[in-house]
């Protein structure tokens, strides 16, 4: 069956997952085409995926980089380049509302939800990465969305969807989250004390960015993903769990009313999803490799441990209490990881400070880009308070 290729916009593209989709489509030029990049400020990457792609158009976060990525689109492309440029904290909004099939959101952090508003807004697919910006926006991002607009990316939520397709609304019981449980699965929160910045970049299984393999040793990257679940699928949040599967071969279950459950497995390789995103809903042949059956092997799972990492106990109540109290969580999270990597927080006062920030949000604001935008403000200025304290 021949398949109309897609013309894609990447979001994020010097990134984890820009990198990797890039590879997606270089592997598979008749799926898809990129129409345009955004990055944040690594204007040299940028450039050079730019030339060896033949984008139209890219677009920069950092507007005082544009002298540099005016440069370096000279010297990998060519004076005579013709690559229009877009910079400034709206660019990446702006190029996800340009003509395209799909928007592939890989931005890390908050600053993703105005391009994910901005892609829904002009109709595109939109394969989201992005989970932060789904989880501060809430009902403001589902309510913009047309039923299927929304294309999960991450592993969990591919799977998910994925298994999914096994039944009906109505027959689905519960949904299971798999977690690797990161570097420090099985440690007691005193012998979590004294990690080191270092220690919680060593990701058994996955190659992230820093805060996301930051957010996935503290188990709080498996609590956005359960507020994310509940958003993307419509289950309530005490028929999502979340078991320890360290090896990420099963990548999330669904379990079904007759006792029946459903697992999407792979090898743990992010191509296979962001392939699937860009495709949804058809499959691209060779997008990973499969699982070697010939191979004895073991898949092991295990419970939760809440006390030494509450991270997931904490992001289940702020998505109860919805409204803002994701973002406060999710913003409150992010500045303290940065003050963990600058050496101005212990590794358990992570959440610590996140638990005394949503403590302190007492009452959901609006719901609104402007209300968001405001409690992600007040959050991290409220943590940076707490860790002076």
């Amino acid at each position: 069956m021949s398949v109309e290729r897609r013309d894609v916009v990447l979001l994020g593209s010097t990134g984890s997952i820009g990198t990797q989709a890039i590879d997606v489509v270089k592997n598979n030029p008749d799926r898809f085409r990129i129409v345009g990049l955004a990055a944040g400020s690594q204007v040299g990457l940028l450039a050079e995926q730019a030339a060896q792609l033949q984008v139209p158009v890219v677009s920069i976060g950092d507007a005082s980089r544009l002298p540099d990525l005016e440069a370096a689109l000279t010297a990998f492309a060519g004076k005579d380049h013709g690559i229009e440029i877009l910079a400034g904290p709206d660019a990446a909004a702006e190029l996800a509302a340009r003509p395209c099939d799909v928007v592939l959101n890989g931005i890390t952090g908050a600053i993703g939800l105005a391009p994910t508003l901005a892609a829904l807004g002009a109709g595109h697919t939109l394969a989201l990465a992005n989970k932060e910006s789904l989880i501060i926006g809430g009902e403001l991002v589902t309510a913009a969305a047309a039923p299927g607009q929304i294309v999960p990316v991450d592993s969990e939520h591919s799977a998910l969807a994925q298994a999914l397709r096994g039944g009906t609304a109505d027959e689905v019981k519960r949904l299971v989250l798999t977690a690797s449980g990161g570097p420090f699965r099985g440690r007691t929160r005193a012998e979590l004390s004294a990690v080191t910045p270092a220690e919680a970049l060593k990701h058994p299984t996955w190659d992230m960015g820093l805060m996301v393999t930051t957010n996935s040793a503290t188990l709080v990257n498996k609590g956005l993903e359960v507020i994310e679940a509940h958003l993307l699928f419509g289950i309530p949040f005490d028929r999502i769990d979340v078991v320890v599967h360290p090896q990420s071969i099963v990548h999330s279950m669904v379990e079904f009313t007759d006792g029946s459950t459903l697992a999407q497995c792979s090898p743990p390789d992010m191509r296979l999803p962001i392939a699937l995103g860009m495709g949804w809903p058809a499959r691209v042949p060779g997008a990973n490799p499969g699982l070697d059956w010939t191979t004895a092997s073991s898949w092991d799972f295990f419970p939760l441990d809440d006390e030494a990492f509450p991270g997931v106990r904490l992001a289940r109540a702020a998505g109860e209490q919805a409204g803002t109290f994701p973002a406060v969580y999710n913003a409150a999270n992010e500045e303290c990881v940065w003050a963990f990597h600058e050496g101005r927080l212990g590794f358990t006062q992570i959440l610590d400070v996140v638990g005394d920030v949503l403590a302190d949000h007492t009452e959901a604001g609006e719901l609104s880009i402007e209300g968001v935008l405001a409690a992600d403000t007040w959050a991290r200025a409220r943590a940076r308070e707490r860790m002076a304290q």
